[in-house]
């Protein structure tokens, strides 16, 4: 008789799925053919992935969380909600739902959680064994598995899917991004959104926290609104106030929106332009020069200014090849 499906039921209590409906789908919804094909090998359905694998218990103080971040403020209040319901579960039930995981890749012994991080957590509470399936898999598997199951379950919310986005690109897999968009599942005009909140200062993401109930256009919004100069100082005091870890994520999210649209925020102080002035060879040139930060003027003026500014025009390219050559004034 067939063994059935481990993970046919791949939901549990950390987010219900309907019995027929595939756990994870590496279908790219709006992405090009070709992006696809290039993850086809890579990239199969749940049931495929583990279907037959042997389900294993083992110590969870043996297995080490997933090198990809895909969870704000897990082991914060904004998640104790969903813990408590999934430690509940297996504590009258048991875990129904074994969690999947890989054979460490650095440490011999060890292994690292592809996904099941709630179940991986109440087993620790409990003190019981993480009954999870153990599959070998190259990191780039390891993504595409992990955010597609992600994308399964509803209670992954936008900000916690764009810094696992984040994370991926910046792991540079591939130069069009493919393995973001198979473990996401958008296209390339969503990712491009999701890399630009991505990069909101992670004090304030944290902060906020996950925000389950805002979606993609009100997370852009608060993007733009912290592009305008001092914003990001006035939405720090804010998550600093000492009230503001009383409110719920989302009331968090709309405290600093609100606060930032009813603020003309902080007009940057002019810095005064250096000004230098010297000469060159006893008077022949003199030499002045203004920096304001976004443009440099310099000036001759005397006998020879005309003859030697001419000279330097001539040798500009080539005095600014050997710029770039020599690392822009010495590297970092």
């Amino acid at each position: 008789m067939a063994r059935k499906n481990p993970f046919a039921g791949i939901m549990d209590k950390e987010g219900e799925k309907p019995e027929n409906s595939v756990a994870l789908d590496y279908t790219i919804k709006g992405a090009s053919r070709s992006i696809i094909s290039s993850i086809d090998e890579m990239a199969s359905h749940a049931d495929k992935l583990l279907e037959g694998e042997t389900i294993v218990e083992v110590d969870p103080d043996l297995v080490d969380e997933s090198f990809a971040r895909d969870r704000v403020n897990l082991g914060k209040a904004d998640y104790e909600a969903d813990f408590n319901q999934v430690l509940e579960s297996i504590r009258l039930s048991g875990q129904n739902t074994p969690a999947l995981m890989r054979p460490h890749p650095t440490v011999p012994g060890r292994y690292m959680l592809v996904f099941g991080r709630l179940r991986h957590r109440a087993a620790k509470e409990l003190g019981i064994k993480l009954r999870a399936v153990v599959k070998k898999m190259s990191d780039r598997d390891h993504v595409i598995a992990q955010g597609q199951e992600n994308n399964a379950r509803s209670n992954t919310s936008f900000i916690e899917k764009a810094l696992f986005a984040s994370d991926i690109v910046q792991k540079r897999y591939d130069a069009d991004n493919a393995t973001a968009l198979a473990a996401i599942g958008v296209d390339k005009p969503t990712l491009s959104k999701m890399l630009s909140v991505a990069s909101i200062e992670p004090e304030i993401i944290s902060a906020i926290g996950r925000a389950k109930a805002v979606g993609r256009d009100r997370w852009y919004e608060l993007k733009l609104l912290l592009d305008k100069p001092g914003n990001t100082d006035i939405a720090l005091d804010i998550a600093t106030g000492s009230d503001f870890e009383e409110l719920s994520s989302e009331e968090r999210f709309d405290k600093v929106v609100a606060k930032l649209k009813s603020s003309k925020g902080l007009k940057s102080k002019k810095q005064r332009p250096a000004e230098n002035a010297w000469s060159l060879s006893n008077d022949t040139v003199k030499v002045s020069t203004k920096d304001t930060g976004r443009a440099f003027t310099l000036a001759l003026k005397s006998r020879d200014a005309s003859k030697f500014g001419a000279y330097l025009s001539d040798r500009l390219e080539r005095l600014y090849q050997e710029f770039q050559d020599n690392g822009k004034e010495g590297g970092d």
